[in-house]
């Protein structure tokens, strides 16, 4: 999902990216690698889940998502919190399915994983991308131990309402409030992991009577797609991992550096852009300088809040600032006003800044759970760098280690969980695979993917041009998408994706792009 940044990469109008919401500054909620699109009106029958392939054992009652009036049907299946023991406490996974529009349906649905880690796959706003899929498979979305309604891990100190100006600036670490977050739980922490929530969505898999799914993964997504194709080998047809993040990227380990190349690539491409340079000359140049001020003295600002038109008075650190950067080049569309801002502060104008920070919904902040991130994070990722290695990947970059440190020092104070042997392996399949990477991806650039790629026989990467942090706002993914679903594999599929597909223009003033 930093000399100003706060957390990990791995997941935005089909632009997908988290500036709606509230970020802590000391870490988790910097670079979350999630998927957020907004979502249409589309019908679906009420055909039960499973078809033929098996008895389904969840009763599942109509029901409606937030946001779309598509007919779903809705239920939870319980599973033991300690999967080993087999006692104790009992988690109710919240389960959707959306059926298929087809009155002959294929017996195969695709199954939704989320990004995050923490968000809620039900939460995830996703249908309306799906809507040629779904014309011939059910859709399914599982809210993950740990998130939405399925004894989700929430923190209000970290996501909660944030609404004034110094709140959302403010930068302090997440230590403090993720412990008295963590003693309110009725949760063993250390039962949070990706490998223990995939064989819960086996489970589930198998009460709805599906013998064989499609995994969908997004960002943090299709880390869990790797490890249930990893555990369940036999019950995947095909997998298609978007923004991919995979095993060997611990979060947020490289996002620093990753950030700073797309960064880079959106200074670079000002610079040759005849109206952006001429509207913002010497950019770069002017930031740092700016930046070099703020980490002397932050700012101390008063700017109308962009809600209320009511004047507030905050303070700005780099940190706060970088922060903000970040998570703006998720998605082009909204880097395409980074120049107009980065231009204003330079001037110690931050009402754009101010606008941006409050831009878009609330379906991110209200899809997210604090307490799945770190318990993943803490488990998975960060038993395996330290503050040197941090301070190695970030060397040289505007953004510096403080996300990583950020994360350490809570990890520091977490439950220890233990994972299976040889977790942190490259996951070694032959499922038909599709592999999209966005191009000015700053939390999981195309490198990545082609790491996966390696050790996945039967794979296919496809890099899309001019998109950020997931792809599936490009038309021609989404053809990929349903291409890979409907062969059962990237045989004889194109590698080549949206070639006339570019970065968005540069806003050279509010009023927008020149003509």
């Amino acid at each position: 999902m930093s000399g100003g940044i706060n957390s990990h990469p791995c997941l935005h109008p089909p632009r997908a990216a988290p500036s709606g919401v509230s970020r802590r500054r000391g870490g988790w909620l910097w670079a979350l690698g999630l998927l957020v699109l907004g979502v249409i009106e589309v019908s679906a029958c009420a055909r039960p889940a499973g078809g033929a392939e098996g008895e389904r054992r969840v009763r599942l009652t109509p029901c409606r998502l937030e946001g779309t009036s598509a007919p779903a049907q809705c239920g939870t299946y319980e599973v033991f919190e300690d999967r080993a023991t087999r006692t104790g406490r009992k988690i109710p996974l919240h389960v959707v399915v959306v059926p298929a529009l087809s009155a002959q349906a294929e017996a195969d649905p695709l199954f939704v994983l989320a990004g995050g880690p923490g968000q809620a796959a039900s939460r995830s706003g996703v249908l309306p991308v799906l809507e040629q899929i779904r014309r011939h498979r059910d859709i399914v979305l599982v809210d993950s131990r740990g998130t939405g309604d399925s004894n989700p891990l929430r923190c209000d100190a970290l996501s909660g309402a944030r609404s004034s100006l110094a709140a959302r600036f403010d930068d302090r670490g997440d230590a403090e409030a993720m412990q008295r977050c963590r003693a309110g739980w009725d949760a063993d922490v250390r039962l949070y992991t990706t490998s223990i929530a995939m064989d819960d969505l086996d489970d589930v898999r198998q009460a709805l009577g599906y013998a064989r799914v499609n995994l969908w993964g997004v960002s943090y997504g299709t880390r869990a797609a790797l490890v249930y194709m990893r555990q369940h080998p036999e019950r995947v047809r095909t997998a298609i991992l978007d923004g991919v993040a995979p095993m060997g990227l611990y979060l947020p380990l490289y996002a620093a550096r990753d950030g700073q190349r797309a960064l880079d690539a959106l200074l670079a491409q000002c610079e040759q852009d005849v109206a952006c340079s001429a509207a913002y000359p010497a950019l770069r140049a002017r930031t740092e300088a700016l930046l070099a001020r703020l980490e002397a003295t932050p700012a101390k600002a008063r700017v109308a809040h962009p809600l209320t038109g009511v004047p507030e008075d905050f303070t700005l650190t780099r940190r706060a600032f970088l922060a903000e950067v970040f998570s703006l080049l998720y998605s082009p569309e909204q880097a395409a006003l980074v120049p107009l801002m980065l231009d204003r502060a330079t001037r110690e104008d931050w009402a754009p800044l101010a606008a941006l920070a409050f831009g878009g919904g609330r379906a991110l902040e209200k899809s997210m759970s604090p307490g799945l991130f770190f318990a993943v994070v803490c488990a998975e990722d960060a038993p395996f760098f330290s503050v040197a290695d941090a301070e190695r990947e970030a060397r040289g970059t505007w953004f510096g280690a403080d996300s990583p440190r950020s994360v350490l020092e809570v990890c520091s104070r977490w439950p220890k969980a233990t994972l299976p042997s040889g977790y942190r392996e490259p996951v070694v399949s032959a499922v038909p695979t599709l592999l999209l990477s966005g191009e000015l991806d700053p939390v999981t650039p195309p490198p990545w993917a082609e790491e996966a790629k390696r050790t996945l026989s039967h794979s296919l990467h496809v890099v899309v041009p001019g998109v950020g942090h997931n792809t599936v706002a490009a038309e021609c993914a989404r053809t990929l998408m349903s291409e890979v679903l409907s062969r059962g594999s990237v045989d004889g599929l194109s590698p080549a994706c949206g070639a006339n597909l570019k970065r968005p223009p540069f806003f050279t003033s509010f009023a927008g792009p020149v003509p």
